[in-house]
């Protein structure tokens, strides 16, 4: 069904899925099959005269984006019937200063007053006096609120939390972001190609080549270009070299947060071991602009190869162990066995992806649903578990890296030779791209201009779906659980604040 509405509208020069223009009408039938549950809201952002959405259709494996023209600066909100859509409203608010109407939480989210200007991305008005923000009330006997940060006592990025606890159980917590907002897409509007890559590879530090290769292919298929098989393995390796890297980091932070700071030790030499062999492979720990439109920057050499041969060898040799450590200490299992419960209904109606969906039943990943070469030659299958707790995101982690190490041995042997970029013909047109990170599927759309340079674009990170459903999450358990919580979800503060 999805299909037959982008059909039905007016299409777009859009590439590899349709973009079609409809009408009032059809935008409202698309909110009432988000809000039953039959379509799974992938994006939605804005332009001066237009909300963008884009949609997803499980039983059929469509996608596609809708378009609406905007009436006055307004549209029809898609949070009044579809809650996952209420914070993107709201930021489409704070930058466009489009306003959807009817939304049913309408406060600033990503603007805090200290732009200098309102919607930087539309007419640019001039700042006004802003009210103090007003978190939701709370009311019960004994309730009180507990503020933290948006400084927090580690080196992390600042978010706020508000928590409403009555003793040590929390009611509700509410977050507060964009203290972070880098202005992404407004840096990208008119940029050089090269100066966009760069940009779009910082989106979020930690997944430094997911978002270069969303971008990347998103400007690929606006250009109707196929990038050479050697650089899409090369991608693909970078790709599952960093969820490995991630994935050991997370699993170590988890198990400190519940005092076992000898699996975190572990955990961070081989996470180590994983930067120092992807620096001497692609020439950086991140791997940061090694993914550029056409293909990749750099060759994998065959010292390069040999160096990642080792290093799988020896994170097989030793993780083994350290799953058993993890599955055998009863105070670790204490903690995270039934801690922040994330229920399938919850997570399916969120479109959560990565770990946090699929520990909650939620099974899928872009590398199996939409696959780009060379995963629609490795048969990739989702691991998913179904209680959704913090125990179940662990082993989620876990049996990934098992995943990953495997995969890329088999893209090493598979390795094709012959180039690693292709010259790009730049056109009016535009193209978006699905890519599996290592929290979830990072979503990129570009408009590209004939002469090179960027008219718009937009990068979706999935914490935009993952962060409201930590507040669903640590509802019922104890304060001192949150830390564990919020760290089995680690959600990106810089790719939301985008």
């Amino acid at each position: 069904m999805l299909t037959e509405m982008i059909a039905d509208g007016r299409q777009a020069e859009h590439r590899p899925w349709a973009r079609a223009v409809v009408d009032v009408e059809a935008w409202t039938f698309a909110c009432h099959q988000l809000a039953q549950g039959h379509w799974t809201l992938s994006a939605l952002w804005a332009e001066p005269d237009c909300v963008h959405m884009a949609l997803f259709e499980a039983e059929a494996s469509a996608f596609g984006i809708m378009s609406l023209r905007t009436d006055n600066g307004r549209y029809p909100s898609v949070g009044a019937r579809h809650a996952p859509a209420i914070r993107l409203e709201r930021a489409i608010q704070d930058l466009h200063g489009v306003v959807a109407e009817g939304l049913p939480d309408a406060r600033p989210w990503l603007d805090h007053g200290r732009w200098g200007v309102r919607a930087p991305l539309g007419d640019a008005q001039a700042p006004k006096a802003e009210a103090p923000y007003r978190f939701l009330p709370v009311e019960g006997h004994g309730v009180h609120q507990i503020p933290v940060g948006p400084v927090h006592a580690g080196i992390i990025e600042p978010g706020h939390f508000r928590f409403s606890a009555s003793g040590e159980t929390v009611v509700r917590l509410e977050e507060r972001l964009g203290y972070v907002h880098k202005g992404i897409e407004g840096l990208l509007i008119g940029a050089p190609l090269d100066r966009a890559a760069k940009l779009a590879g910082r989106a979020s530090g930690d997944s430094t080549v997911a978002y270069a290769t969303a971008f990347a292919q998103a400007v690929e298929a606006a250009c109707d270009v196929r990038v050479p098989a050697r650089a899409a393995y090369a991608r693909a390796i970078m790709l599952e070299m960093e969820r490995v890297a991630n994935h050991l980091g997370d699993i170590g932070a988890i198990c400190n947060d519940a005092s076992f700071s000898l699996m975190q030790a572990h955990c961070a030499v081989l996470r180590e071991r994983v930067l120092r062999a992807t620096e001497k492979t692609f020439g950086h720990r991140l791997m940061m602009d090694c993914v550029v439109p056409g293909g990749i920057v750099r060759d994998l050499e065959r010292s390069g190869v040999k160096c990642l041969k080792r290093l799988l060898v020896d994170i097989r040799r030793r993780f083994p162990a350290l799953i058993r450590l993890y599955e055998e200490t009863t105070s670790l299992q204490d903690r995270t066995v039934m801690t922040g419960i994330l229920k399938p209904e919850l997570a399916q109606r969120f479109g959560a992806g990565g770990y946090v969906g699929r520990a909650s039943g939620r099974a899928f990943d872009a590398r199996k649903a939409f696959p780009q070469a060379p995963y629609d030659l490795l048969n990739v299958e989702p691991r998913t578990r179904e209680r959704g707790d913090v125990d179940s995101r662990v082993w989620i982690r876990m049996r990934e890296v098992e995943d990953s190490l495997a995969l890329i041995a088999r893209m090493l042997d598979l390795l094709p030779e012959g180039n690693i970029r292709a010259p790009l013909e730049f056109r009016d047109g535009e193209g978006s791209a699905l890519v599996e990170g290592f929290r979830g599927d990072i979503f990129a759309w570009v408009r590209m201009n004939g002469d090179g340079t960027l008219a718009r674009a937009h990068l979706r990170d999935p914490s935009w779906f993952q962060w409201p459903l930590l507040e669903a999450a640590i509802e019922g358990n104890i304060v001192a659980d949150f830390p564990l919580c919020n760290k089995s979800f680690n959600c990106s503060y810089a790719g939301h604040d985008l």
